[in-house]
């Protein structure tokens, strides 16, 4: 869809103050042209001695009261104007954020967080801009200028205006090519600005590392030069916009020099009254208002295409994962993965292959492997953030996308490896899949997840703010803050995907044994790197290159004398020599 279409579609949903507004403007358009019709009658009344001082306050008055109605007119169809066009700013920041909040993380790969942020901000003001006061701006600048010529040509002297007209053709010309010229300097002007935003998102993500590796005055440097590009290209396309105004002013004087040559000759020959020229140099004043309308609409409509031009491509995007599944209701059932394969866009290797389990009610399965080995990937199966490429997926009987994705994300409480949190109080972040959860229930799913005495002992308890992702915390009290709000969100399946990482052995323990006693008929998944997360696992899947190499319980295991039980070893024997 190109930019004229989106907005010509907008303008049809908002008609009525589309045509409020030009309404007013013809009112205005109108007032102007007459305007200058009247001082000329003044000034023939003057000039031929007919018009006295008590005749002249009544013409003065009709002028006085042109331009008081002028004023409200336009304060009217801008209020009218800009309420419309700020309509189309809030929707497409709706659509972009319901769009890129159905997205799955292979988008997220392939785009820059910075970049997003910019599309949101300038891009979408550009698209604004550009239906708002650059359709206004144009018809108002269009109207006025065929009433003027009109007027100009029909009511004083046809030979004048065509002599005055002369060069406006060039003028057109210069404007196409300026035009040009900002479309392309506007494009790369919003283009470093992503880089720029991109840049300063990611350094405040990360300034803890920045400061830890020393990398202030390398990252200043980087700020800096990113933003010297930005300042650049900017005043490349400042530059162009500002070339519209030499254009305009030496059009207008070639204009006013014909025309009074041309008019002082016509004047002369008494073919054109004094008032008539003056009428007619003031018509060539009220042109000044067209041509520069026509410069700034130019230029917020190709500042417009530009920015539209990077907006379209992620609002047509397709979904990462297409939600076309029927199915509005799951019943916890068997969980079965059936010769499972999943290869990741652009690689030339599965990671995952031939990966088959059955998982019963209220069982736990544990995954485990060495790094790289898949079990983040088959979990991301499950969650359906990636479709596998082989193979089927079945819970209690039905295929996983026969679900819809939101049933599907109902049914399962996830805490990936790095949980996320939001600026808000510990509280909230629990709370975010149950808002309506008691302080009660809130405490008691801390308590699970052995979170509860921390919190207790912050300033504010469970209204302490955790800072942006949780700065405020440590890592294991991230991670257990994540546990605690999956465990409220009572799903009937679990998924811990290496959880536990950044807790110790004891509150890994603690954790674990609290899940077993309160899990009520839930099926957990755990993949971990430490085996001591899924000895009481009713089922152990060891992975190895994406492949299942071993499985069983941990006894069984064991016994075998293969990875797992030479990994066994090898912790154990780590742990008995840190507690040494």
């Amino acid at each position: 869809m190109s930019l004229s279409r989106l907005i010509g579609r907008f303008i049809r949903q908002h008609w009525r103050p589309y045509l409020l507004s030009a309404l007013m403007l013809a009112g205005v358009a109108l007032l102007t042209v007459w305007i200058p019709r009247q001082v000329g009658a003044i000034v023939d009344g003057l000039v031929a001695g007919t018009l006295t001082a008590q005749d002249l306050w009544l013409p003065l008055g009709k002028l006085v009261l042109a331009g008081i109605g002028i004023y409200f007119l336009r304060v009217g169809w801008r209020l009218q104007l800009f309420v419309a066009s700020y309509r189309l700013g809030v929707e497409l920041r709706r659509r972009l954020y319901q769009r890129m909040s159905l997205q799955g993380p292979a988008f997220f790969q392939q785009q820059r967080t910075g970049d997003l942020m910019a599309l949101a901000t300038n891009d979408v003001d550009a698209v604004e801009m550009a239906s708002g006061e650059a359709m206004l701006a144009g018809f108002d600048g269009t109207l006025t200028l065929v009433m003027v010529v009109a007027t100009m040509t029909l009511a004083i002297n046809w030979q004048l205006a065509a002599i005055a007209l002369l060069p406006f053709p060039l003028m057109a010309l210069a404007f196409w090519a300026i035009s040009n010229r900002i479309h392309h300097a506007s494009k790369d002007a919003l283009e470093r600005f992503s880089a720029l935003n991109d840049h300063v998102q990611e350094t405040l993500s990360g300034v803890r590392t920045v400061r830890a590796l020393g990398l202030e005055h390398r990252a200043a440097a980087d700020f800096s030069q990113l933003a010297g590009r930005a300042a650049r290209a900017s005043l490349r396309a400042q530059r162009w916009e500002a070339a519209y105004e030499p254009a305009v002013g030496l059009t207008l004087v070639a204009a006013t020099v014909l025309a009074l040559g041309y008019g002082g000759q016509l004047v002369w020959q008494q073919a054109l009254s004094v008032g008539q020229l003056t009428a007619f140099t003031m018509y060539l004043g009220q042109l000044i208002w067209p041509m520069f309308a026509a410069g700034w609409v130019l230029s917020l409509i190709e500042r417009g295409r530009a920015a539209w031009g990077r907006l379209q491509p992620v609002l047509d995007a397709p979904l990462a994962m297409a939600d076309e599944g029927k199915i509005t209701t799951l019943k916890p059932g068997h969980l079965v993965f059936d010769q499972v394969a999943l290869r990741y866009p652009g690689q030339q290797t599965d990671a995952l292959q031939d990966v088959s389990f059955t998982l019963a009610p209220g069982q736990t399965l544990g995954l485990v492997g060495p790094t790289g080995s898949g079990k983040s990937s088959l979990l991301r199966v499950l969650l359906r953030q990636y479709a596998s490429c082989a193979g089927t997926q079945r819970w209690n009987g039905v295929e996983l996308h026969d679900y819809t994705l939101t049933t599907l994300s109902n049914a399962i409480a996830w805490v990936p490896q790095e949980p996320f949190l939001f600026s808000a109080s510990i509280a909230e972040n629990i709370a975010l899949s149950r808002p309506d959860a008691s302080r009660e229930q809130i405490e008691q799913a801390a308590r699970l997840a052995a979170v509860h005495d921390d919190i207790a002992r912050l300033p504010q308890g469970y209204d302490t703010p955790v800072g942006e992702r949780g700065v405020t915390l440590s890592g294991g009290q991230r991670q257990r803050v994540a546990i605690a709000r999956a465990l409220l969100a009572d799903a009937p399946l679990l998924l811990l995907d290496d959880a536990l990482s950044a807790v110790d052995t004891q509150t890994e323990t603690d954790i674990l044994g609290h899940l077993r006693s309160a899990r009520q008929g839930r099926t957990v998944i755990i993949a971990s790197h430490r085996l001591s997360a899924v000895m009481d696992a009713d089922q152990i899947l060891v992975l190895r290159h994406g492949h299942i190499s071993e499985t069983g319980t941990h006894a069984e295991l064991l016994v075998r004398d293969g990875w797992y039980a030479a990994q066994w070893r090898y912790q154990q024997l780590e742990a008995s020599l840190d507690a040494d």
